[in-house]
């Protein structure tokens, strides 16, 4: 138990501070560590990624929140969330309906492109 304690602990230390300093959500970095590390299928991966996201980015919320940068854009925020919280819904959906093989393809292709687009812009 104390190995899953520490890996898990290690995997959402690199997660959260990715997330914070990325604004990734921390999931790019927890679904491969869960599948490769611990052995989960990817579609456990995600539902737990996506769990830990919540607390994750409730706590960097909170930290923004009460800085005096006001870097938080709150009418993107309500209606970027509108759309997220209406897509994730059916997107868990679908996310159940697909197999492990089909989501962890899914996944790899869109790090590839993103990754790609990334490098690839100024």
């Amino acid at each position: 138990m104390g190995k899953l304690l520490l890996t898990c602990l290690l995997v959402g230390v690199v997660a959260g501070l990715a997330g914070a300093l990325c604004g990734v959500g921390g999931g790019i970095i927890m679904v491969p560590a869960f599948v490769l590390i611990l052995g989960m299928t990817q579609k456990t991966a995600v539902a737990t990624s996506l769990a830990v996201v919540v607390v994750s980015g409730l706590s960097a919320t909170a930290n923004n929140v009460t800085s005096k940068s006001n870097l938080i854009d709150w009418k993107i925020v309500g209606i970027t969330a509108l759309g997220a919280v209406v897509a994730a819904w059916y997107g868990s959906d679908l996310m159940r309906s697909l197999s492990n093989q089909q989501l962890t393809k899914i996944f790899g292709v869109l790090m590839i492109v993103v990754g790609a687009r990334m490098l690839i812009m100024k």
